[in-house]
C-alpha cells in the first residue's frame, strides 16, 4: 500500500463520512499508528469489507452531522478532522435537493462549529467538489471563478452547497483561527467505490461483458484521479504547514479523456467484449472538467502518480474478486 503517513502518529483522527469510499481508504492508512474515529450514518458502507474493520484502533459511531450536540460529544478528543460527510452522486442529488443542501451546508456548519471549540485541533480538512467550477472547467485553478448553474436545475444544488462550505471553512480560519484546508476532488475512482461513478460502472460492466451505457453523446471530457493519489493529497494537506487556510485541487491533469474514449479504454484494457450504447441525458452535465494542479505541487508537494490504464487494472482486479 502507500507509505507516506509516517509524520502522523499517536493522533486521534475523526473522519465524518468515514465509512464511504475515500474516507475508509484514508482510515486504512492511518489506523495502525493512530486512533481513528469514523462518524457516519452508514448509508454508504465501504468500510465493512475492509481488512482493518475490527482493528482495535478503529471506533465506529453511527451519527448524523445535523445532530450538533451528539457531534460535539463524539469529536471532543480529536486532533485531526477529515470532513468527508455529505450528499453526493448526481442521482441522489437530483432526487433530494433539499436534503443535499441541508446536509452539505448545515452539517458542515455544525462540524466547523464543533471543531472550533476543540483544545488540540491541528487541522480540519473539508471536502468540496470540482463541480464548483460549473459546466466548463479547463485547467481551472483554485482562484478561478466559481460558475454555478441556473436556479431550478437540481444538479447545481450540490455545487452551491459545497461552495457555501468552502466559504464557511475559510471564514472559521480567518475569524477564529481554525486551521482549515479545503480540497476539491476531481473524478476520483478506485477499489471500494460505493454509490455512483462512471468508471466503477464501466469496469464492472466490462468484466461481465455487458453493455456499457453512456448518457449523452460521450463527448464530455474528464480527468480521472485514482483513490491512492487522492488520499496522498489529503495526507499532504494534513502535514504541510503551508496548507492551512488554503484550498487545493486534488486530481490528475494527465488522465484526460472523453467519456466515450474512457469506455473504449476500459474495454480494451480489460479485453472485454462489451458494447457501448447511448441514452439521453436526464439532467444537466459537466461538459469539460480538467484541473490545474500546479498549486498543490508547489505549496504542499503533491502530484498524482497513477496513470489511467494502471488505475483501471487495479480497480478491475478488486472487483474481479467480488463478481
Amino acid at each position: 500500500m502507500l507509505n507516506f503517513t509516517s509524520d502522523i502518529k499517536n493522533e486521534t483522527i475523526f473522519i465524518t463520512g468515514g465509512a464511504g469510499f475515500i474516507g475508509s481508504t484514508l482510515a486504512g492508512l492511518l489506523v495502525a499508528n493512530n486512533k481513528v474515529i469514523i462518524y457516519d450514518n452508514f448509508a454508504r458502507n465501504s468500510i465493512k469489507d475492509k481488512p482493518f474493520f475490527n482493528h482495535p484502533n478503529l471506533t465506529l459511531i453511527q451519527g448524523d452531522i445535523l445532530d450538533l450536540a451528539f457531534l460535539k460529544d463524539c469529536i471532543s478528543t480529536a486532533t485531526y478532522i477529515i470532513h468527508c460527510a455529505g450528499i453526493a452522486g448526481i442521482d441522489t442529488v437530483v432526487k433530494s435537493p433539499i436534503t443535499t443542501m441541508q446536509v452539505n451546508m448545515v452539517g458542515s456548519a455544525n462540524l466547523l462549529e464543533a471543531a472550533s471549540g476543540l483544545p488540540n485541533c491541528k487541522r480540519v480538512i473539508c471536502f468540496s467538489t470540482s463541480e464548483v467550477f460549473g459546466q466548463i472547467a479547463f485547467q481551472s485553478n483554485e482562484t478561478s471563478p466559481a460558475v454555478l448553474g441556473a436556479v431550478g436545475e437540481a444538479r447545481w444544488t450540490y455545487a452551491v452547497s459545497k461552495l457555501a462550505e468552502e466559504h464557511l471553512a475559510y471564514a472559521y480560519f480567518k475569524e477564529r483561527g481554525l486551521p482549515t484546508v479545503t480540497v476539491r476532488p476531481f473524478n476520483v475512482y478506485g477499489p471500494g467505490q460505493v454509490g455512483e461513478g462512471a468508471l466503477k460502472a464501466f469496469i464492472t460492466k466490462a468484466l461481465k461483458n455487458e453493455d456499457i451505457t453512456i448518457h449523452g453523446d460521450g463527448t464530455q471530457i474528464r480527468a480521472w484521479c485514482y483513490v491512492d493519489d487522492m488520499v496522498e493529497g489529503i495526507i499532504h494537506c494534513m502535514t504541510s504547514p503551508n496548507a492551512v487556510g488554503e484550498s487545493f485541487n486534488i486530481g490528475n491533469s494527465r488522465t484526460v479523456t472523453t467519456i466515450y474514449g474512457l469506455a473504449n479504454t476500459v474495454i480494451r484494457v480489460l479485453n472485454s467484449s462489451s458494447d457501448i450504447r447511448f441514452v439521453p441525458k436526464t439532467s444537466a452535465d459537466i461538459e469539460l472538467r480538467i484541473p490545474s494542479t500546479q498549486k498543490s505541487k508547489e505549496i504542499i508537494g503533491f502530484e498524482a502518480k497513477v496513470d489511467l490504464e494502471e488505475g483501471i487494472l487495479k480497480t478491475a482486479n478488486f472487483y474481479k474478486e467480488r463478481l
